[in-house]
């Protein structure tokens, strides 16, 4: 691939050179949720020296300028790259029939970009909180792995597992990855998992992280799930449970699922853990959201009225989703 067609980053400051490295890949949709996770892992990791990488295909002024508000901190630096939506051309039909952007194949970039930056990266989704501190995983040794994962759910390990046969019965959340750099273009992980997209096509059901699951099998080392607790808020609503579970000893708590903590229409307490956070970020001044944005949202919000007996909310909710779809 030609990675040149990715905005090269700029020198590195001495916070950098020092730094724990943490990769987004986002679009404009979710630079809101990214602000709240980089300041989730900020406040409860106050002495930790802290580099953001942020990989996008384009990005509005508004966000850059916000993006500069976390590079002015203490401690912490920010590097935006931007790639040019050409290196992926062969992918963009992989979006024609999932609700994932093209931004979640730049994931499998990340090495190759950073590689004369530094030797390890941990990559986050823009869907998990921090919790907690993250020393354990900033001194972890991962010299001789490739890469650090977390289990997925067991439901979805055990139906991945079987749908692409893997061998090791083993299959991972792509949510958090810890990728020792070198060892990974050693491997081909990137090339190798590009192969598997383009040959399998639209027998991945996860796409990218079917693929990797595909070509790391028997070559990830999995970790606690602390490092990447998924919590299902459909789970929640559709039993109206409008209070958190336990997490335990969480530290990522990955909000997996087509439901997320900053849908204030939800009723749900996560909403009060993502305003913590929300709310000391760039990006405070952006509201939650008020309202289902979607047919999918406002089919799932008029269930969720049901459940709750709220029988002509349910109604009003099934009526606009019958006419949204419509359009």
């Amino acid at each position: 691939m030609n990675f040149d067609m990715v905005n090269q980053p700029q020198p590195l400051n001495s916070i950098e050179k020092r730094s724990f490295h943490i990769a987004f890949c986002v679009d404009d949709h979710y630079f809101r949720s990214m602000g709240a996770t980089m300041l989730s892992i900020i406040e409860n990791n106050p002495n930790q020296h802290l580099t953001f990488h942020v990989f996008v295909f384009s990005v509005l002024d508004a966000h850059r300028v916000r993006l500069e508000e976390i590079n002015s901190r203490p401690n912490i630096a920010v590097q935006l790259h931007i790639i040019d939506p050409a290196l992926f051309e062969k992918f963009t039909h992989f979006i024609e029939f999932s609700y994932y952007s093209l931004s979640i194949f730049s994931r499998l970039i990340i090495p190759s970009i950073l590689k004369d930056i530094t030797d390890r990266v941990l990559y986050l989704d823009a869907d998990i909180l921090c919790v907690g501190s993250i020393d354990e995983l900033v001194e972890m040794d991962i010299s001789g792995d490739i890469a650090i994962v977390v289990p997925d759910a067991e439901r979805t390990r055990v139906r991945r597992c079987k749908a692409l046969a893997l061998e090791n019965s083993s299959y991972f959340n792509g949510g958090v990855i810890f990728i020792n750099i070198k060892n990974w273009i050693a491997a081909d992980i990137t090339e190798k998992a590009m192969e598997v997209l383009l040959k399998l096509g639209k027998k991945l059901r996860f796409n990218d992280q079917d693929a990797l699951n595909i070509v790391l099998d028997g070559h990830a080392r999995f970790v606690d799930k602390k490092w990447n607790y998924i919590y299902d808020l459909i789970h929640d609503l559709d039993r109206n449970l409008l209070q958190m579970r336990p997490v335990h000893d969480a530290v990522f708590i990955h909000f997996a699922g087509a439901v997320k903590p900053w849908a204030d229409w939800t009723g749900h307490a996560s909403r009060d853990l993502f305003r913590r956070y929300h709310a000391l970020s760039p990006w405070a001044d952006m509201p939650l959201d008020p309202a289902p944005r979607n047919s999918k949202e406002m089919r799932m919000f008029s269930r969720f009225l049901f459940k709750r007996g709220e029988l002509v909310g349910c109604v009003r909710w099934f009526l606009i989703y019958l006419k949204a779809r419509a359009r």
